[in-house]
């Protein structure tokens, strides 16, 4: 006979809505293990120094199979003493701040979630949705995780090593003449062109020089890092979307080979290709 498994949710004054109702939606629809969640809060100065919340915390997650945490909900686990020596995941905001209060924590600012153990911390909002499908894949498997993806019409869950932010994003907007602009949008445009520094200086008309440090300064990296990573999302979005095989994705992707394609994904995401593709897979309920 299949016991019943048992999902507790610590409700305090300031949680986030969907961090809570993400991953029982989640839980709802598949039978979950043993959890106990955290979900984040809007205070997370009063949450973290609320002593009768903090002894309940500890209480609760010392019959626990697993400990999870949602965005902030991770300083609860903190300040409650369930993090030091771990490795934890929170939202990209919010992790200096956690890494500066909590230093026997090895805070990781970039992942979408963290398991460490059967502690399984995860970034900002939507990302709960993430970790509880990785939860449900690891009680049930990966055929019932995909059909709970399915049913909430979400991908199957994004691996815990993706990045919580486009890359993209590490620019500040800038006008549409702007010089580093222009090269940001042609390589968005269209990740396998040329983009050696000569070309994007002379695009930009600018010194690689000069353009190398407009790179540092408003991303915080190199030009050759920045298109490495923009690659690795043009692959990625065309591994979620299609079904061309690797040396088509790798082309249009501006990596020339699979074996290429395959060592950028290894390095940045922690996956294969063809792993990363198997995770978005999604098939009819009942299927």
């Amino acid at each position: 006979m299949t016991r019943e498994r048992v999902v507790l949710v610590v409700l305090y004054d300031g949680v986030r809505l969907l961090d809570v109702t993400g991953p029982l939606e989640v839980f709802a629809v598949a039978t979950a293990p043993d959890v106990l969640l955290l979900p984040g809060s809007a205070d997370v100065e009063a949450a973290a120094t609320t002593p009768a919340l903090l002894d309940q915390v500890r209480r609760l997650a010392a019959g626990a199979e697993q400990v999870a945490s949602v965005c902030a909900g991770a300083f609860v686990l903190a300040a409650a003493g369930l993090l030091d020596g771990h490795r934890a995941a929170t939202h990209w905001a919010l992790a200096s701040d956690l890494a500066r209060r909590y230093p026997a924590i090895q805070v990781d600012a970039d992942s979408i979630f963290v398991r460490d153990g059967r502690i399984i911390t995860s970034a900002g909002i939507s990302s709960g949705i993430d970790l509880a499908l990785a939860l449900v894949e690891e009680d049930h498997g990966p055929a019932l995780a995909r059909q709970v993806a399915k049913y909430l019409v979400v991908f199957m869950q994004r691996p815990g090593g993706q990045s919580q932010y486009s890359v993209r994003l590490r620019a500040r907007a800038r006008p549409a003449d702007d010089p580093l602009r222009r090269v940001l949008d042609a390589i968005a445009a269209d990740p396998a062109a040329d983009h050696s520094v000569g070309e994007m200086a002379a695009r930009a008309r600018l010194s690689p020089r000069h353009l190398g440090r407009l790179f540092h300064v408003e991303t915080g990296l190199s030009p050759a890092e920045y298109v490495g990573l923009a690659r690795v999302e043009a692959a990625r979005s065309l591994l979620e979307r299609g079904d061309e095989g690797l040396d088509v994705v790798a082309r249009r992707s501006g990596f020339g080979s699979p074996e290429t394609l395959r060592r950028a994904f290894s390095r940045t995401l922690g996956v294969t290709p063809a792993a990363y593709r198997a995770r978005f897979r999604t098939t009819g309920i009942g299927s």
